[in-house]
């Protein structure tokens, strides 16, 4: 699960050293957001959406030395980290470098889905209907991961349908080879070297032969999408056979994903979070995740919608297409579901998933939709000219992260614009000094 990309995304799970990255889709919905995404530890699936074809033709520089040079020097170090040199031989026999993998891990796309479409592909009938179906199939494997790892079920067969389309979509490229490609030339080669040295370990503990190691093009493994560190560490042997096979049994990829969001600290029972309505006159400029409040200050402020509980619950409140669009609060188990993958898209599509298998899940809110999106070369615009008007929005990479947010703040605050951090076509025009239309400026 972790090394996909909001649906056909990059290397999210091999990103940022992050040890928990789990997983990465095979071929999700294209998250809508660009926060930079785990090549890392999420599960996807895909039902509806096709991701687009991966370019073959990307220019990339030969490594400096041969790959039977890298290979015979990453032998010497796996057989120093105590892998069995019958193991390496057979997991390498005939391994060649894949161009495709190449093509896929420099390619960037320059449009992404908007948010609504995104949703639109997660949640769509066929994927609810066989959620539900599979709900009852495997209720009582279900109950039984529920008691030990409390893991509330609606969110595992969620990611199990956002992962891989409930097992139908686990990537069919062997993960020796595509690991190999990206250690040897790739543009991450250590954090690749290392999920190669995780791979070649769950070979040497005889859960899967090399045939049946199959992922996408980064590394992310089975039903539930883990990359091989996340594996390492967090998949189980739930149906006894001796073997923690996330390819092949639901119950071991079922309960795998529960005991990853057990580690990440999920809450039984909790909500993930829940639509709210904001006062006339509210500062939007409070929707950022690094402001977390009870649910009674929350309230206090005059936010609607929020349903009785704890009111001491903490939670961050998250506009997902800007204050034109519908509200969340989110609570702690929309955390622990970006721990799995670190997209606000992928964490709503999860909750909501959950909520339609339960005949829930619906949103009030109205989304923008005459909001044309930006395109990574116009978000990268927006980042330096956003740096050339004195914010610092980080690097220009086209990424909307969290210091990119800021900058956008900042400058929508200097123009007396709801300062929700959101980039729109409006904002860009507004940095190149042209007009703005009256329909998108407020």
């Amino acid at each position: 699960m972790f090394y996909r990309s909001a649906a056909g995304r990059p290397f999210r799970h091999l990103i940022a050293g992050s040890a928990l990255l789990l997983t990465a889709c095979t071929e999700p919905p294209v998250a809508a957001d660009q926060t930079p995404i785990q090549p890392p530890q999420s599960p996807q699936v895909q039902a509806a959406p096709q991701a687009a074809p991966i370019p073959t033709d990307v220019p990339f520089e030969q490594p400096a030395i041969s790959f039977d040079d890298w290979r015979t020097s990453f032998r010497e170090q796996a057989l120093g980290k105590g892998i069995d040199a019958r193991v390496f031989d057979n997991a390498f026999a005939g391994v060649t470098p894949d161009p495709a993998v190449i093509a896929a891990d420099r390619s960037q796309p320059e449009f992404t889905r908007p948010v609504w479409e995104y949703l639109d592909g997660a949640l769509s009938p066929q994927r609810v209907g066989k959620g539900q179906q599979l709900l009852r199939q495997h209720a009582a494997t279900l109950q039984r991961i529920e008691d030990i790892y409390g893991v509330d079920r609606q969110a595992l067969v969620a990611i199990w349908g956002m992962e891989s389309n409930f097992g139908q979509i686990m990537g069919d490229k062997p993960v020796i080879r595509s690991l190999a490609t990206l250690a040897y030339e790739g543009r991450r080669p250590q954090f690749a070297q290392e999920q190669l040295l995780a791979a070649l370990d769950i070979l040497q503990h005889g859960d899967v032969q090399p045939a049946r190691m199959l992922g996408s093009w980064a590394g992310a493994m089975g039903q539930t999408q883990f990359i091989p560190t996340t594996y390492n560490t967090h998949a189980v042997d739930f149906d006894g056979d001796g073997r923690r096979d996330i390819w092949g049994s639901s119950a071991d990829a079922l309960a795998s994903a529960a005991h990853y969001l057990q580690a990440s600290g999920w809450r039984k029972g909790q909500r993930w979070g829940f639509e709210v309505k904001l006062p006339q006159g509210f500062d939007y400029a409070q929707a950022d995740a690094d402001i977390r409040k009870s649910l009674a200050e929350w309230r206090q402020m005059g936010i609607a919608g929020i349903p009785a509980g704890n009111e001491t619950d903490s939670a961050y409140l998250l506009l997902p297409a800007g204050y034109r669009g519908p509200a969340f609060l989110v609570l702690n188990n929309f955390r622990s579901i970006l721990k799995y993958n670190n997209s606000s898209s992928y964490a709503l599509a999860i909750g909501l998933l959950g909520e339609r298998l339960q005949g829930g899940g619906s949103i009030a809110g109205q989304w923008p939709k005459d909001e044309l999106p930006l395109s990574r070369s116009e978000r990268i615009e927006l980042q330096e000219r956003l740096a050339n008007s004195g914010y610092d929005p980080g690097a220009a990479d086209g990424i909307i992260g969290a210091n990119t947010r800021r900058a956008i703040r900042g400058f929508q605050q200097s123009l007396g614009w709801p300062a929700d951090g959101y980039p729109t076509q409006s904002l860009l025009r507004q940095l190149r000094g042209a007009a703005l239309p009256a329909t998108t400026s407020r």
